[in-house]
This record gives C-alpha cells, structure tokens and sequence, in this order.
C-alpha cells in the first residue's frame, strides 16, 4: 500500500503591502485546512515582482499573522532568494522544447482577445520563430489544444482548454524576473507542499501549473479555492482597490468575521473570545465542504 504523504499547506503573500481582510481570509482557511489534518502549515514570500514591493511588508505581514494567532511551521521561503532554482526548471523546459522566446510587447498584444479574466490569450504570434530582426524578450510555454481537467476541493470538476483560455504563456518575463506560474510550482516541489488553499480569484491559474507540473515532473497538490472578499462595489479587496490593513485591534472580532466568511461562523457562546479560542474552536470543527463558493461583502472596520 502506497504511503500517503503528511499533509503539507502553505500561505504566499506578495509583501506589496499589509495583510487585509481578505488576506486573511484566505490564510484562515488555509490555516485551519492544515492544522484540522494534523498538517504543517508553511509561509513563503512572494516577492517575484520586485518593483511592486514594498520595505518591510514581509516583516509587517508576519507581524500580523502573528497577532491573529495564526502560527506558521519552519522557516519562511523568500522567493527572491530562489532565481537559481527556477532557472533550473526553465533550463529543463528549452531541453524539451517545451518553451520559446517571444519577442511581443504590450502594445502588439493590445489587440489580442481576452478571456472571462480579462487576461490576453496569446494568439501565437512567436510560437513558429521570431519575425526577422525581432529580438527575444520573454519565454513562453507552448500550451496543447485539449482539454485540461482538474478537481477543486470547493468548486468540485473543472475543465480549461488552455490554447482556447490562455495561449502560451509566460514562464520568464520581459524584465528579466522569472513569472509567477513557474516559481510557484517549483516552490510547491520544494516545499513538499500537498495542499493548496488560496483565493478564488487563482481558480482559473490553477491548469497551468498542472501542466508544468506535469511537463517538470512535480507531483501535483490538491487544490481548494475560497471565496473572494469584496468592497461593497463588488470588488476583490486589494491594494489597488484602497483595501485596508488588518485592524491592530479587536483582531477576535476580525476573526469572528472572516471565520463566518469560510461558513464557519462560531458558537454563539465564543461572542467576545480572542483568536486562540476561535482558532481551537475551528480548527476541530473545520470541514471544507462547508466553505461557500460565492464571495462575500467585508464588512470590517477600517
């Protein structure tokens, strides 16, 4: 009988910013998913993007997951620190000729169609050679035309074509940083990481990095998608959307909130208790298909 492996999850912030309500949504549940598995529960700073950071962000949000008695396992992986191994696996995909470079710029691409995302689907312009005196900017994956399919713990079977809904995409951008899609399934390798738990809002990321697993030889976690946290406009809680930080008081009220938000509001008689209670409470009665599929309105005090 094949071992199954311990359960491993983990919580990537982009330290853009402080942690806010929706974030902490999202850390909750993920949270609660490992600790009610007997799991580890690891953090990891995606700080990719560089440009977008900002000074002290890491510590700030450590701080606060901290405060809201959200305890992480080992030692926090910093993604800046780990070019050489994406390089690695970028190395193992031009091997394959599973990627090539293109030469696109934003502005030739401002054309192309876009998916329910609002994201470019890459029409190809590249895939067969660079136009003559076009020079390399980026790598992309070259994606099949079938259909992916994949079982989301939350929103149960999904499907994606990815030559339909994305195209090729980026695995090395224009700038020089290595993309996203590729350091995360390199990190979820390294880390052991069995269990994924994130917002919804990277549902539909979800294909690619199934399918760079699978062209990497990585083993593939199981995934889980909660709700996204909106502002009464409808929209996602972010820095973009003026989302603000994490209050640095009444953080058991904060959790009452964002626990209510997963389905899981607590016990009327936790009214008035602080994270540690209301995290001992959750964690034994945590059951993921109790977790809504739609978003919910935050209603926090800024």
């Amino acid at each position: 009988m094949r071992d199954v492996p311990a359960y491993v999850g983990r919580f990537a912030p982009s330290p853009t910013g402080p942690l806010h309500f929706g974030s902490l949504v999202a850390a909750l549940a993920s949270w609660l998913d490992a600790r009610a598995a007997g799991g580890r529960w690891l953090v990891r700073m995606e700080d990719l993007d560089r440009p977008r950071c900002e000074p002290g962000a890491a510590d700030s949000i450590l701080r606060q997951l901290d405060a809201y008695g959200l305890q992480w396992d080992g030692t926090v992986l910093v993604q800046s620190l780990r070019d050489d191994a994406y390089a690695a696996a970028l190395a193992a995909l031009q091997a394959v000729g599973a990627v090539y470079p293109c030469a696109c710029t934003r502005s030739q691409l401002a054309q192309a169609p876009r998916n329910h995302e609002s994201e470019i689907i890459y029409p190809g312009t590249c895939r067969n050679g660079l136009a003559a005196g076009a020079i390399a900017r980026a790598w992309r994956v070259r994606v099949p035309d079938a259909a992916s399919r994949f079982h989301d713990r939350i929103h149960g079977e999904l499907t994606q074509n990815l030559a339909h809904d994305v195209g090729d995409f980026i695995v090395k951008r224009a700038d020089g940083w290595f993309a996203y899609q590729l350091a995360v399934v390199v990190d979820d390798a390294f880390q052991g990481i069995t269990d994924v738990v994130r917002g919804a809002d990277l549902l539909w990321n979800t294909p690619r990095q199934i399918y760079l697993q699978t062209l990497l030889g990585l083993p593939m976690p199981r995934y889980a998608h909660v709700p996204l946290i909106t502002n009464a406009a409808g929209q996602k809680l972010s820095k973009q959307t003026r989302a603000p930080a994490l209050p640095g008081a009444g953080q058991g009220a904060v959790m009452t909130q964002a626990l209510a938000a997963i389905g899981h509001a607590p016990a009327r008689e936790l009214a008035g208790a602080g994270p540690a209670e209301l995290l001992a409470w959750a964690s034994a009665s945590w059951q993921i298909k109790n977790v809504p599929r739609h978003p919910a309105i935050a209603n926090t005090p800024p």
